[in-house]
């Protein structure tokens, strides 16, 4: 079993670095991008980033997740190639269908989402990127299934990579703006499909069969309103924004948002790793204490995270946007502080769902998550709807922390109810209070400006975002430390654990991981979002 949770941890491992490595890429890429897109083009691409995110939930029909489950139950190449076919055939009939009435309409929807028909190409380049993408999730999810996670590593670093170059010679070299980023998605996507049609030719016969079609939706369906709920609080505040707000303010928020995601990549590679670890740590006699004493040191980092983005996070997005995406001077700069700020927070409260809602499934109660979930996403549209007309995209960032939060609650209260886990709260309580001033003190300090740098430079920020960034650090550890929130023989005891032989454990059923969190059984993170650091990975 120690063997199983080695291969599980490294493989999960090898799946999370290629997107980890290409988002770390994107987002230093930024201060390239934001010379040739303004802030309205942006605007356009978060919104068609919109349309992608909801096309794609409706164009699987959750049935990535059956093909997933149902292949587990299936022994003999026959039946397999049965079920993948019925599945490919019928999202490829349905799909292409519905596929056709949308590009027929695409000046339609454009005139009325992105404020006229100029942007019709790109919609339909999206649309036809998200269909092509539909299909993808079968010979991936083989790759996965068959632990063949270096190739399936290989794949999506070549996909991600070989999209930043096409981005970059269709929007720099060529200057096609907003139509070529997402035209980069979309020969990439034809380029990868060429490349696994030698995963596809196998699974692909000439056969259909109504009941594995049945099996399949009636497993998959129920989790489409889940996945929906989770996009609607990942991407449904910008078409609210574009009822209230211009194209322009749409793009600083989508900017902020993706400022505010950076400690995502923290929060990614944890989750890659915490399902394995308490699973297995279910077998030890005093479980519940390990779950809590890893809980409040896993807050304590995303504290640190939040309190340390929120001090640096203005200071760093004008070093690298240069001055091209908003004047030093803009008076919006406090918005877009803002949005980073609360976006932050929202990307915490996130990871408190993640660390307290574990009883669920440990008890399999995982029936409780889409309702969390559908509360949140209730929660997210409510308030923008109530904030964006008096605050703008601060109102949006706020409305977004508050669905984080409302999840977070619900996933609490659900799995203590079957799992309970006594939390540590004085010391989660003394994490937030010195997280907020150590932030406080960074956010107070002047500026540091030198002589002679020109304020839309990219050295212009740079002091500041050492000074405050050295400051969270200092006055977090410092005050942690004095006040006695580290333990040694606490240490010493979970890196203890990290060592011992676990015994027979729980196995982790093959689709556990589609409520868990965030985490949904699907093929790869696509690379068709605005080029800095993917917001529908929130």
């Amino acid at each position: 079993m120690l063997l199983k949770i080695r291969e599980l941890s490294k493989n999960m491992a090898i799946y999370g670095l290629g997107d980890v490595a290409v988002s770390i890429v994107n987002f230093l890429l930024l201060g390239i991008f934001v010379k040739y897109l303004t802030a309205a083009d942006y605007g356009v691409l978060g919104l068609l980033g919109s349309v992608e995110v909801v096309a794609k939930i409706v164009f699987r029909f959750g049935l990535d997740g059956s093909f997933m489950r149902l292949f587990y139950e299936v022994d003999d190449e026959t039946s397999r190639q049965r079920l993948a076919s019925t599945i490919f055939f019928f999202l490829l009939a349905l799909n292409g269908a519905v596929m056709g009435v949308l590009l027929a309409a695409a000046p339609a929807i454009a005139r009325v989402l992105l404020g006229g028909p100029a942007h019709a190409l790109a919609l339909r380049f999206v649309l036809l990127n998200t269909f092509l993408i539909g299909f993808t999730f079968l010979p991936f999810h083989v790759l996965r299934i068959e632990r063949r996670a270096v190739t399936f590593s290989i794949l999506t670093l070549a996909r991600s990579v070989l999209t930043i170059v096409l981005r970059l010679v269709l929007v720099i070299d060529i200057g096609l703006g907003v139509l070529g980023v997402v035209l980069a998605d979309l020969l990439v996507t034809i380029a990868l499909t060429g490349v696994m049609v030698r995963w596809f030719a196998p699974l692909i016969r000439a056969m259909f069969s109504r009941a594995v079609l049945r099996d399949a939706l009636s497993f998959g369906l129920p989790r489409v309103p889940h996945a929906a709920a989770q996009q609607v609080m990942a991407v449904g505040d910008k078409p609210i924004l574009k009822l209230f707000t211009t194209f322009q303010e749409i793009g600083i928020y989508s900017m902020a948002v993706s400022f505010g995601l950076t400690q995502k990549l923290f929060l990614s590679a944890f989750e890659y790793a915490w399902a394995p670890f308490y699973y297995a740590a279910l077998r030890e006699p005093d479980a519940p204490r390990v779950f809590r004493v890893v809980t409040t040191y896993a807050v304590a980092v995303l504290a640190l995270l939040t309190a340390g983005l929120s001090s640096i996070g203005r200071d760093l997005a004008q070093a690298m946007t240069h001055g091209f995406f908003l004047a030093p001077e803009d008076p919006r700069w406090h918005a877009f502080a803002s949005v980073i700020t609360w976006t932050s927070i929202g990307v915490l409260l996130q990871g408190v769902y993640l660390l307290t809602s574990i009883g669920l499934n440990i008890t399999k109660r995982t029936h409780y998550y889409p309702i969390a979930t559908a509360a949140a996403a209730g929660t997210n549209v409510a308030l923008n709807f109530l904030l964006i007309p008096h605050y703008g995209i601060v109102g949006a960032a706020w409305a977004n922390a508050a669905a984080y939060g409302t999840q977070a609650a619900l996933g609490f209260r659900f799995s203590q109810r079957f799992y309970r886990i006594d939390y540590e709260w004085g010391r989660l309580a003394r994490v937030a209070a010195i997280a907020i001033v150590a932030a406080t003190i960074a956010r107070t300090l002047p500026s540091v400006r030198l002589e002679g740098v020109d304020p839309r430079g990219s050295m212009a920020s740079i002091p500041d975002v050492f000074l405050r960034g050295t400051t969270v650090i200092v006055v977090y550890g410092g005050l942690l430390a004095i006040t006695g929130f580290f333990n040694a023989a606490e240490l010493r005891w979970l890196r203890a654990l990290g060592r011992r032989r676990p015994g027979p454990g729980v196995a982790r059923a093959p689709d556990s991981t589609e409520m868990a969190g965030e985490i949904v059984a699907t093929d790869v993170m696509d690379s068709s979002d605005v080029p800095v650091v993917a917001e529908r990975v929130r």
